[in-house]
């Protein structure tokens, strides 16, 4: 309603009255006739005030409706990581069985034996295939990713939109499902290892260490450098008991087979200290190929790495894996090995890791390996 001074209202309703004999003079009512056009005139409080209200409540709308968006996605959320964490405790259970607590060795039943040339394993340590007719355990792809350390979900979602991922060699799409465990992953063409029950591992074998998981002598063995490991690893080719440096660890026997099998050809950098000083022939020597007792062999390459006094560090890198290789090459040449260091398998490296110590592979260094391989 218009705001009227309560006397003129009081006028006003006075004058629309049935007339009484005493009228009250014309003059007020042609007054409250004038009040009467100028609140009609001049936009109501009321009415401003209801505009205002109409755009308060759109604007809480929208405000509500973008929270309960976001409660919806925080919900989905929310579900996803319960999903995980039952996905996870199925797991557990079901793995139960293959993994053991750690002992410090390995029963005999379960230890390794692997020679360089890696065409024979032998024991029950290599996890056995999936079964052909097993039925696929499919998840989404973004969430698979994400398990394995790529990144958010939201994360991995921009990488298989963008093209990056493919499963078993086909460009994935949002919305694809995998099996973490029977398909192949790759993200920006490298191979993703998406089976948590898969383990890689680096270790810096000292001198005077058998490479075995157990030893019948009771000398120190590979498993006594492995007190947190419950996974049933094996190592991949070997180093004898005077040399020392990189050995790989994993249960994963499709790739350890490859990277020790000759074929695949996987380069191994090792550091030798011979008796100095040495002759400007020997790298053409080393590279040209040497017989031994049981075929040719030749270094890849061949560098002086450092020489002082009576005794001489050089560099060889080759893809031979045969027993005793470096040091039987060396005999032949006239320079016993002192010492034998091996600093690099395929592209890993030793690095900075201290004598008897391990480190699990990143997923860079695993995806190397396999890129190495082939895959």
């Amino acid at each position: 309603m218009p705001s009227v001074d309560p006397s003129v209202q009081s006028e006003f309703v006075a004058s629309s009255a049935p007339e009484p004999t005493n009228a009250p003079p014309a003059a007020h009512f042609e007054g409250a006739q004038s009040v009467n056009a100028q609140a009609e005139e001049t936009p109501s409080d009321s009415a401003r005030s209801a505009d205002a209200q109409f755009d308060d409540l759109q604007a809480a709308d929208e405000h509500d409706e973008r929270d309960e968006l976001d409660r919806g996605a925080d919900q989905r959320d929310e579900l996803d990581r319960s999903a995980d964490k039952l996905e996870q405790g199925a797991d557990e259970h079901e793995g139960a069985e293959s993994v053991r607590p750690s002992r410090g060795r390995f029963s005999r039943e379960r230890r390794v034996s692997a020679e360089d040339d890696g065409l024979e394993f032998q024991g029950s340590v290599f996890d056995a295939p999936p079964d052909a007719e097993a039925p696929r355990n499919e998840e989404r792809l973004q969430k698979i990713l994400a398990a394995a350390g790529l990144g958010s979900r939201r994360a991995c979602e921009r990488m298989i939109d963008e093209g990056r991922v493919t499963v078993n060699g086909k460009e994935a799409t949002l919305g694809d499902k995998a099996d973490a465990v029977r398909d192949a992953i790759h993200v920006n063409g490298q191979r993703l290892v998406t089976d948590s029950r898969m383990v890689y591992l680096a270790l810096n074998k000292p001198r005077g260490v058998v490479s075995t998981m157990d030893d019948d002598k009771g000398r120190d063995a590979i498993a006594d450098f492995l007190p947190n490991i419950t996974a049933r690893v094996f190592h991949v080719g070997r180093l004898d008991q005077d040399s020392e440096g990189l050995l790989l660890l994993t249960n994963d026997g499709g790739l350890a087979h490859k990277l020790m099998h000759p074929s695949y050809e996987v380069a191994k950098t090792y550091q030798v200290e011979i008796p100095g000083p040495v002759p400007r022939s020997m790298g053409r020597e080393l590279k040209a190929g040497i017989v031994l007792e049981d075929g040719p062999v030749k270094v890849d390459s061949f560098r002086v790495v450092d020489a002082f006094g009576k005794v001489a560090l050089v560099e060889v890198v080759l893809h031979e894996g045969r027993n005793h290789i470096v040091r039987r090459l060396f005999d032949k040449v006239g320079f016993p090995v002192q010492r034998l260091i091996r600093t690099q398998i395929g592209p890993i490296r030793l690095g900075d890791l201290r004598p008897g110590r391990t480190r699990h592979l990143s997923q860079a260094e695993i995806g190397a390996l396999f890129k190495a391989v082939g895959e």
